[in-house]
């Protein structure tokens, strides 16, 4: 596509005093402004900001509920048409382009992108929960009503509770991100336009993406990032704060998580300033590596059989299950339905441009087919691995011993979802030592996700350019971690949802007019490979 946008052509550059900038005159002076204003507001109207945030999660989960479903629905059957249609022969970068990395790097890559603290914070909460809580489409609870416990209903409930959980991190929020990464890599690597989430409505807006138009989506994308950031971090200082609880006896409290965000974003700025090779990327090798460690010792120490079990047993009702869970009409499991499975929709959709991003700089020189199957299956196997292992033995235990098991005092009898992983945690080996391992995996990944969140935010803001000043992206880390701050103080986790629903109704809108970008870019693809090979 033809086009005589310079990238920062927009852009102002100068210094006030030794702090150099360049940013896009309009995108960041909007995004900075307004994100400072919903601060102060909501700091000094904390009662106010936490009504409007109640009434945003209502509207969302309750009059939107069907919406989102079916969003995210179509983004599923819109990925297997690619697949299918001519459309998956296409490669980005084109016809002569060859993956930039192998499929080992690749698929490593794809682990640390859109995991996060969700893996620690979910991945023991959700099974249980919704085995013995939500109860996905009416599975009878294996508690009764006098508080016994019936075996019968055991080995079902426990199944589709997993299947519950591998519902929300599975296909249905990779292709989410699929649409995203899908839409910048054939804009950026076929196109030879900007790396910009605006690049993809070139086809509809023509030059006017430039414009107005462009800055509006570019706008929606911070905020969308921004506050789906605030929503990992927020949880994140409430797990590190609950296994700090667990482990040396400190007090839950909303200050304690607040002064977590605060020394956590100061590590983050740090990470910033040293840059993508000396920061980000060291913490994340050392992140996975860590995980993977924590993860063997779980599956080794506890009943690893069981762990095993529950990852096949969660994932063989998801396949059965697949399309009730995913169905929008016809239910009668609302809390688990709007609570859940909505809120998740929204969230994967504010995160969108962050790991969509993410996504497409690693794939250039897959074709469509490979690039879909690769994203939509690869990390949702890793997450269903883990989930189903650390469900499995969290099941395990609850069923074994209701009474002892601190999993069913903090996620049935007293609602404590942060302590969930520390809870089955106590009925393994070292319980001291992998608890604080857990504790410093939840605040790792808290850095790293700032650091690169700010990366993406800040590439956004310089007008598309990914090598600004520092001081701008240690902004940007700053911003995000005083987000999440307010969010807790305005609400706790009920802000810290509305947050994500609030950015993601608006940017749910721009996704699904990617989708039809995406087909005219695909579209152009195909004919120009015809007119080669005649």
């Amino acid at each position: 596509m033809q086009t005589d946008y310079v990238v920062g052509q927009d852009n102002i550059e100068g210094r006030l005093g030794p702090i150099g900038f360049d940013i896009h005159n309009r995108v960041f002076v909007v995004s900075a402004l307004a994100s400072v204003v919903f601060i102060l507001l909501t700091l000094l109207f904390p009662e106010r900001a936490g009504s409007l945030f109640q009434a945003i999660v209502g509207f969302a989960t309750g009059t939107l509920d069907a919406y989102f479903m079916l969003l995210v629905d179509f983004f599923i059957l819109f990925c297997l048409a690619l697949v299918v249609l001519p459309y998956g022969s296409v490669r980005l970068g084109g016809p002569e382009a060859r993956p930039d990395h192998g499929y080992l790097s690749w698929f490593a890559m794809l682990f640390t992108a859109g995991i996060g603290i969700g893996l620690l914070f979910f991945s023991v909460l959700e099974p249980v929960y919704h085995a013995n809580v939500s109860l996905p489409l009416g599975i009878p609870s294996p508690f009764g009503s006098d508080g016994g416990l019936n075996p019968e209903a055991i080995p079902e409930a426990s199944a589709m509770g997993l299947a519950g959980t591998f519902l929300h991190w599975g296909i249905h929020g990779w292709a989410v991100y699929v649409v995203m990464a899908l839409a910048l890599s054939l804009f950026t690597y076929n196109k030879g336009l900007p790396f910009s989430i605006r690049s993809a409505f070139f086809p509809i807006l023509g030059e006017r993406v430039w414009g107005w138009w462009g800055h509006v989506i570019d706008i929606l994308a911070v905020f969308s990032t921004l506050f789906g950031l605030a929503t990992a971090l927020g949880l994140g200082a409430q797990q590190a704060n609950a296994g700090m609880n667990f482990v040396f006896g400190l007090e839950i409290s909303t200050a304690f998580q607040v002064i977590v965000i605060l020394l956590v974003t100061a590590v983050a700025l740090v990470s910033v300033w040293r840059g993508l090779e000396g920061g980000v990327k060291k913490l994340s090798e050392i992140n996975m590596v860590v995980a993977v460690l924590f993860f063997v010792f779980v599956l080794f120490a506890g009943p690893t059989l069981v762990g095993l079990k529950g990852f096949w047993s969660g994932l063989s009702s998801y396949v059965t299950e697949f399309i009730p869970l995913s169905a929008p009409f016809g239910r009668d499991d609302d809390a688990y339905r709007e609570a859940w499975s909505v809120f998740y929709w929204a969230w994967w959709v504010s995160w969108a441009p962050f790991v969509g991003m993410f996504i497409a700089r690693v794939s250039r020189g897959r074709t469509v087919r490979e690039f879909v199957l690769c994203v939509l299956l690869v990390p949702s196997l890793f997450i269903f691995v883990w989930m189903g292992v650390f469900g499995g033995i969290a099941l395990e235990q609850l069923y074994t011993d209701p009474a002892g098991s601190l999993v069913k005092e903090y996620v049935i009898d007293d609602y404590r979802p942060e302590l969930a992983l520390f809870g089955m945690l106590d009925g393994l080996p070292l319980t001291g030592l992998m608890s604080t391992v857990g504790i410093l995996l939840a605040l790792v990944f808290f850095v790293t996700s700032s650091d690169s969140g700010s990366l993406v935010i800040d590439t956004i803001t310089a007008g598309g350019k990914i090598d600004a000043p520092r001081p701008q992206r240690m902004f940007w880390a700053t911003v995000e971690g005083l987000v999440a701050v307010v969010l807790l103080l305005g609400g706790g986790l009920a802000a810290l949802q509305a947050g994500v629903t609030a950015t993601a109704i608006p940017f749910s809108i721009v996704m699904l007019l990617m989708c039809y970008s995406i087909v005219k870019a695909l579209n152009g693809e195909l004919r120009r490979k015809r007119d080669v090979s005649r």
